[in-house]
């Protein structure tokens, strides 16, 4: 897929930037899409800042336009009983500086689902704006952390080796315990 984007970026260069912001877009609505073969595609073909800065403005961009289109078609499932258990409720019920911190605080933790978290907060009474600042600050230094490690790795540095020698211990230990649980 990375290679698709790469030769796709080549081929419109002139507007090879707002290629990648729809992409992005589009990979922030699905909720469920790693957007890491895009961020490798950006870092390929802008180079290491630009192509950060691209990843960034997508999804932020990607995380207003996913807020806003929740919002507007799943509202009111909040009011299903899906939705009744204690701390989704918080959740839902967060404003003002608590629902800034939840959101903040999720977007920096690598292992949430950042559609979940944008399809809470849009379903919930958090505002757009606040939305946007906790959402845009808390992804800065999870993408920063993405494109380094994808950037390591593309160009095949020691730290690139680590950090694929981490990803498949990791990888193997989950695996592992699986079957484990499978067989007791």
């Amino acid at each position: 897929m990375e290679e698709k984007l790469i030769t796709l970026f080549h081929t419109y260069e002139s507007v090879a930037y707002l290629i990648s912001i729809a992409i992005n877009i589009v990979i922030s609505i699905l909720g469920v899409v790693p957007s890491v073969f895009l961020t490798a595609a950006n870092l390929a073909v802008f180079g290491f800042w630009k192509g950060t800065f691209v990843s960034f403005v997508g999804e932020a961009v990607g995380a207003i336009v996913s807020f806003v289109l929740y919002r507007k078609g799943f509202r009111k499932l909040s009011e299903t009983k899906w939705f009744s258990y204690p701390k989704v409720k918080r959740l839902l019920a967060a404003e003002g500086v608590e629902a800034f911190s939840l959101v903040l605080s999720l977007r920096l933790l690598p292992f949430v689902p950042s559609g979940l978290v944008t399809f809470v907060s849009a379903i919930g009474r958090m505002s757009l704006l606040l939305f946007l600042v906790a959402s845009s600050l808390g992804k800065l230094p999870a993408l920063l952390l993405e494109a380094y490690s994808v950037y390591q790795v593309m160009n095949w540095t020691w730290q690139g080796k680590v950090i694929l020698a981490l990803i498949s211990a990791f990888l193997l230990m989950f695996t592992w315990k699986r079957i484990a649980q499978k067989k007791g």
